[in-house]
């Protein structure tokens, strides 16, 4: 199966328009209201619909209560909700049942330890997003530019679907790659001129970049998914 692709944080119609003529299988939309990336709900419906089925929405939340998640789904009608906050498993079930979406959930990563509720996530979730660990001072709990230790996903087993996040760019792209084994990544800072703002040649180049490994060549166990 081909790498999946994903550009979050988008906020404005040029750049939705350059990551979707570029190839990016999803687009996220940031629903946090201390990112600088956050999307109000006028401008969700408006970019939803220039999507018109080019890439699947992705809307990112951390801890959203259920209300806010009803507002956000009939806004910006995604076809993912990524949760990225403190979600329990319990919390991951609920919504996806809850609302019929796939669910990918966020987990941060900075030492092997943080790898151990993999199993119960992996229950109930479609699919897992390694995203490094924020410092305890950040705002929020991604988006940062921040990057881990590749090499603790080596021994992930091949039947847990997952994206790779967290500090990524076109410059190491193909590293990670190599060294994870993702099927999927995610890159959101990595794209932009500074925090929020968008550049379209780096989201040319990051795709560009990513869609030159072949995962498969890589013998990449990490290709199956639900999301």
């Amino acid at each position: 199966m081909p790498l999946l692709v994903k550009i979050c944080g988008l906020r404005t119609p040029e750049t939705l328009d350059v990551a979707l003529e570029s190839g990016a299988d999803m687009v996220g939309f940031v629903f946090f209201a201390p990112s600088p990336r956050h999307l109000g709900l006028p401008a969700a419906r408006e970019l939803g619909t220039r999507v018109r089925g080019r890439a699947r929405k992705v809307a990112l939340t951390v801890d959203a209560t259920d209300e806010m998640l009803f507002d956000i789904v009939e806004a910006l009608k995604p076809d993912v909700l990524q949760l990225h906050g403190s979600e329990t498993p319990e919390r991951v079930s609920t919504v996806r049942s809850r609302f019929g979406l796939p669910v990918m959930k966020a987990l941060a990563v900075e030492t092997r330890s943080d790898l151990s509720p993999i199993r119960l996530y992996a229950k109930v979730a479609d699919r897992i997003l390694f995203d490094a660990r924020a410092p305890q001072d950040a705002t929020r709990p991604g988006g940062l530019g921040k990057r881990f230790d590749w090499t603790l996903l080596k021994d992930i087993d091949p039947e847990i679907s997952f994206m790779l996040s967290g500090g990524l760019d076109a410059r190491n792209v193909a590293e990670a790659l190599r060294i994870t084994r993702a099927s999927a990544v995610d890159v959101s800072s990595g794209v932009e001129r500074k925090p929020g703002v968008k550049d379209l040649d780096k989201i040319r180049a990051f795709i560009r970049a990513a869609r030159q490994m072949d995962v498969m060549d890589l013998g990449a166990p990490n290709v199956v998914s639900r999301a």
